[in-house]
């Protein structure tokens, strides 16, 4: 699925800045589209604000609409109304709210704020090894972020990545981009649902038909994510996506503190338990990691 990183990518180059009459792009439903902000495959994506609001009023929405040519496919149509119902149906700090939407008759769109910062994608490219305290922050978060949506709908998310992390300039983070979500009924074979997940990222259990996805299949991509954070690097790299799947069900990650010697041997530890290819090795839920991962942000901070 196409994410709404380009989205917030944008937004924090104008966050501040106040719409003009040659910004102005059209109107949808009560929504002035002010600027466009990226498209994906499925999406464009503009900053907004009410259409009958005050015109000098800032910016601080952002609308993702269905591309015409996607109006009659029934998967792009059920992904958008499910990241609409997830995004208003849980409310937590570290998950992005859908404020509105339209995804019963054309067009459809969702609105969500418009957040400031940049995607966690973007921080590991400008600064390649984060900070330990702040790597484990970040991921503690996006932890909470996960426990609440299994608690409230019972699905897993199933592409936790860091381009769909955002990060705001104080270090909140904020976990979006819900139209993947699946039930652990409903979570299968990579291979059958192409659209769900990314395989950088994708748990063992996701591309092999032996084991069951679950809660913890998001525990391992979030590991692969903070290694990520922590290394400057995945635990495996290549472009060939039979490899790759091979890798995830096969290799053992060289270990995190080869790659970043100053990593405390508990966090590497528990980053290792994280990427464990039998689920049932990994930590038992998102709430139970979120609490390790709070020791491990204690402890770091008194190492500064």
């Amino acid at each position: 699925m196409a994410t709404v990183e380009t989205t917030y990518v944008a937004a924090r180059q104008d966050a501040s800045a106040a719409a003009t009459p040659q910004n102005l792009v059209g109107r949808l439903g009560a929504w002035q589209l002010v600027k466009p902000l990226g498209e994906g495959n499925y999406t464009r994506v503009y900053s907004a604000r009410p259409a009958d609001g005050p015109q000098n009023q800032p910016v601080a929405y952002v609308i993702k609409v269905l591309r015409k040519e996607w109006w009659r496919d029934a998967l792009a149509i059920e992904m958008q109304r499910r990241e609409a119902w997830v995004g208003s149906k849980v409310t937590h700090p570290n998950l992005l709210p859908v404020l509105s939407a339209s995804v019963q008759e054309p067009p459809f769109y969702i609105v969500t704020p418009k957040l400031e910062g940049a995607s966690l994608a973007n921080v590991i490219d400008d600064r390649e090894r984060l900070p330990v305290p702040l790597a484990l922050w970040i991921a503690r978060q996006t932890a909470d972020g996960l426990a609440a949506l299994f608690a409230t709908t019972g699905m897993i998310h199933t592409d936790v990545k860091p381009a769909n992390i955002f990060v705001s300039p104080s270090g909140h983070a904020t976990l979006f981009d819900f139209g993947c979500v699946q039930t652990t009924h409903e979570a299968s074979h990579w291979a059958s649902r192409p659209l769900a997940g990314t395989l950088a990222y994708i748990a063992p259990e996701m591309v092999t038909s032996t084991l069951a996805a679950g809660p913890r299949s998001d525990i391992y991509s979030l590991g692969v994510t903070l290694y990520e954070m922590l290394t400057g690097q995945r635990p495996w790299e290549t472009e060939d996506p039979a490899e790759l799947a091979t890798l995830h069900r096969e290799a053992k990650p060289t270990d995190i503190r080869v790659l970043r010697p100053d990593t405390p041997e508990p966090v590497a530890e528990l980053v290792h338990g994280m990427l464990a290819k039998d689920p049932l090795r990994r930590p038992a839920s998102a709430s139970e990691l979120a609490s390790r991962l709070v020791r491990l942000e204690i402890k770091s901070f008194a190492l500064v």
